[in-house]
């Protein structure tokens, strides 16, 4: 038996135990019950205490580009533990079995889908289905254990079907408001039809008792019949209780930490990231890109429905603004100058980042206040505030270049910047970026693609769907215009303020790191088209 904690603190005087010395009685039970049971220490809460918040508190939003997540850590120990289990003479290593409950139950899930030496899993207490993590917002509730990188955007019923047609006991209480009642009652029911399908009914069961989110005798006395009846085709009363035997001294594993650990920073080491020295293919880098990080892009492009919006004239530049579906339900806007005196020879789309979009609202300001009055409502700036000497400068500048270059400039602002960026505190903002990976994207990934429709949108405009088109970035937008480069057709260049950085100072975007280096991904860009960046001093 495989049994996999869940988070329990265990410490004294700042010295960690393992969360094993805090479900140490179930091992103990198995035990007792006939069974080897191998009780792991998971890699936050164990002994060698690491990691399971990087995006959940810690801002590591490179776990995202990375491909890495908590639970795959913990799945990959389990496998370890299945191989460990199967070496020793006093086990059947035909009959295996895995249990835990709360993060122990979704590492159970984790091992049961990937490994199919797992011959009978009872999760509790562990999964519940994404309009819950989502809609309902359970996704708050959890560290990054419970999920993983859902490139392929499967909702965790598919997970659970992964088990069939194997014995699947599913665990829960009815009051729990991590796992609530209503998400695991819907999870099962579409997995019970994949039973059906395999005329196995019998071998899926659901268990139910009254309680909260708590570990309980109630809970786990079903779990033992349920090994009993597949393991050891034994369907008698379980005769005895689980207990507490041991100490958090008597189960201390290490008397020192080792030196040489690398459990406390796996999220460094985990994942295997691409490299500069390996050979580069580009057509399968933009193959895996679509695939892997860009893969919950809309699957074809609709009408982008371009309204404007308002419209002012000055110093011989004409501004309008324009309103746009990037995706059913997302409404963008795009800021459009263009010289009154001639048609424009070419135009220019720069997506902001929220620094230059406040400087970019300064400087309209200056000129076309009447056009942006939401805009800077919104920013908070008064429109008939005195308006600095230096400002007048910039904005005169700015209308001389647009009138003496014969081009049109767009101004855009992405999803989460400008009109729609995220409000709340930074705890509703965090939540809110970790349920885009669990619909398989991410804010940054989001962004490409708004920009690619702010493309197709400025082309839909009378007189500009021929013009050459150029983008442009501001330094928080590096690699979202580089991005959004690689897969825009027709693109005669890509101005940058700097080259596109590596994972951790980039946004994230999901396992394009596994995929391509920050200088893969601007050798993807010269391909396509001129890449123009500042001269090194």
């Amino acid at each position: 038996m495989l049994y996999v904690c869940g988070h329990a603190v265990v410490k004294t005087n700042g010295v960690s135990y393992g969360n094993k010395v805090g479900y140490q009685h179930w091992g103990a039970w198995f035990a007792r019950n006939g069974y080897v049971c191998m009780v792991v220490d998971t890699v936050q809460l164990g002994e060698i205490e690491g990691i399971h918040h990087g995006t959940h508190g810690k801002d590591m939003w490179w776990w995202n580009s990375r491909g890495y997540s908590a639970a795959a850590a913990e799945a990959w120990n389990c496998i370890r533990a299945l191989d460990y289990l199967q070496s020793r003479k006093d086990v059947d290593g035909e009959r295996l079995g895995v249990t835990g409950r709360s993060g122990g139950g979704a590492y159970s899930w984790w091992i049961a889908a990937l490994d199919e030496r797992i011959k009978v899993a009872c999760p509790t207490a562990g999964i519940v289905d994404l309009q819950s993590h989502v809609v309902d917002g359970c996704v708050e509730g959890h560290c990054d254990c419970m999920f993983m990188v859902n490139t392929y955007r499967w909702d965790y019923a598919q997970v659970a079907a992964l088990m069939a047609p194997r014995p699947l006991l599913i665990v829960n209480t009815d009051k729990d408001t991590i796992f609530p009642l209503d998400g695991v009652v819907r999870l099962h029911e579409r997995v019970r039809g994949i039973y059906d399908l395999h005329n196995k009914p019998d071998q899926l069961g659901l268990v139910l008792t009254e309680g909260p989110h708590k570990d309980t005798q109630e809970l786990q006395v079903p779990v033992m019949r349920w090994f009993n009846k597949w393991l050891k085709k034994n369907e008698a009363p379980v005769p005895n209780y689980a207990e507490k035997l041991f100490t958090g001294q008597q189960l201390k594993v290490f008397e020192q930490l080792p030196a040489d650990e690398i459990t406390s920073k796996c999220y460094e080491h985990f994942t295997r990231l691409a490299v500069d020295s390996a050979g580069f293919d580009p057509k399968k880098a933009m193959a895996e890109l679509s695939q892997k990080t860009f893969g919950g892009w809309p699957t074809a492009s609709a009408p982008t429905n371009v309204r404007q919006l308002a419209s002012t004239v000055t110093d011989g530049v004409r501004l309008t603004v324009h309103e746009f579906d990037s995706e059913s339900g997302i409404r963008l806007r795009f800021y459009l100058a263009q010289p009154t005196a001639a048609a424009p020879k070419s135009l220019h789309l720069e997506t902001v980042d929220d620094a230059n979009w406040q400087q970019q609202l300064q400087l309209a300001k200056v000129g076309f206040a009447s056009a942006f009055g939401e805009e800077l409502a919104r920013a908070g700036i008064d429109p008939k505030s005195p308006v600095a000497p230096e400002q007048q400068k910039q904005f005169a500048g700015w209308m001389r270049y647009i009138r003496d270059h014969q081009a049109a400039y767009i101004t855009f602002a992405p999803r989460g910047v400008g009109m729609t960026a995220l409000g709340g505190d930074k705890r509703y903002q965090t939540q809110m970026r970790r349920r885009f990976m669990l619909l398989g994207e991410t804010v940054a990934s989001s962004q490409v693609w708004d920009v690619h429709r702010a493309s197709e949108a400025a082309r839909a405009l009378p007189g500009m769907g021929e013009l050459p088109l150029h983008f442009h970035a501001s330094p928080e937008m590096t690699e979202v215009a580089t991005f959004a480069a690689i897969f825009e057709p027709k693109l005669v260049s890509l101005t940058l303020s700097q080259p596109p950085r590596d994972d951790k100072a980039a946004p994230d975007f999901l396992n394009w790191s596994r995929i391509v280096t920050p200088g893969q991904l601007l050798t993807l860009a010269e391909q396509k088209t001129k890449v123009n960046l500042p001269k090194k001093r």
